[in-house]
């Protein structure tokens, strides 16, 4: 019985199984939307050629940006040890195997995180994401709890939004392990959705209420940014 890479129908990983370990998030930068479109390509062709890692990876889900340019990688994993022994054991000839077809990938960052807190989409809710909204915020230093507290302070403001755009369907909190970063994992109904939260009053998609401001004002944030992706791909094990 051997397992292989399962294309998932709706390019997207299971944000809530309970078995992830450590969620690794990543950038590359390809160029141009033609080689975007390459990459991805490349990339089913190259794990569907082999075996899936028996080393604990259990999903791996890339997307492609709207600026026509990045790809976001987003892959859940057992434990960090099962990362690093993916890492040594077989991504060096899967990368390679990538570049040979798309050369010139610049491989940006990954960056370890876990799920803190998820706001999940109605059960009733039919709509499948056509936008994801990755939300980055860094801070000038290592805190757990100042991470807890800063996303617990946006389910507050979320919570007490007199008008929320009804274009969002769900919402995923992850904190980086070094204690640096928040990472939310935004589903939305279109990009246009988001665009049209983001230009109504306020700063960023929420009213101007006390409890955004708060988020938005809050001490020790020293950078970030939001970009929006679509989904491209996700594989998962399966058995043939």
């Amino acid at each position: 019985m051997t397992v292989h890479a399962r294309l998932d129908s709706d390019a997207r990983p299971d944000l809530t199984r309970t078995d992830v370990g450590v969620v690794k998030a990543g950038t590359w930068r390809v160029g141009t939307p033609e080689r975007q479109r390459a990459a991805v390509d490349a990339i089913r062709k190259t794990w569907q050629s082999r075996a899936w890692p028996d080393s604990g990876i259990l999903s791996y889900t890339v997307y492609t940006g709207e600026d026509g340019d990045t790809l976001f990688h987003y892959s859940q994993w057992r434990s960090e040890q099962a990362f690093q022994d993916f890492f040594a054991r077989h991504r060096g000839d899967r990368n390679g195997e990538i570049d040979a077809a798309v050369p010139g990938i610049e491989r940006v960052e990954v960056n370890s995180y876990e799920l803190y807190r998820a706001k999940e989409a109605d059960k009733d809710d039919p709509r499948v994401p056509g936008s994801i909204v990755v939300v980055d915020v860094m801070f000038d230093g290592p805190d757990a709890d100042r991470q807890r507290d800063w996303v617990d302070g946006v389910f507050e403001a979320l919570a007490t939004d007199p008008n929320p755009h009804p274009g969002g369907i769900s919402g995923h909190f992850h904190i980086s392990v070094d204690g640096t970063r928040v990472l939310n994992y935004a589903e939305w109904e279109s990009a246009e959705a988001h665009i049209e939260a983001l230009a109504a009053p306020g700063d960023g998609i929420g009213a101007d209420t006390p409890q955004w401001r708060k988020v938005q004002n809050y001490p020790g944030v020293v950078g970030g940014g939001v970009k929006r992706y679509t989904p491209a791909l996700s594989l998962s094990p399966g058995v043939s």
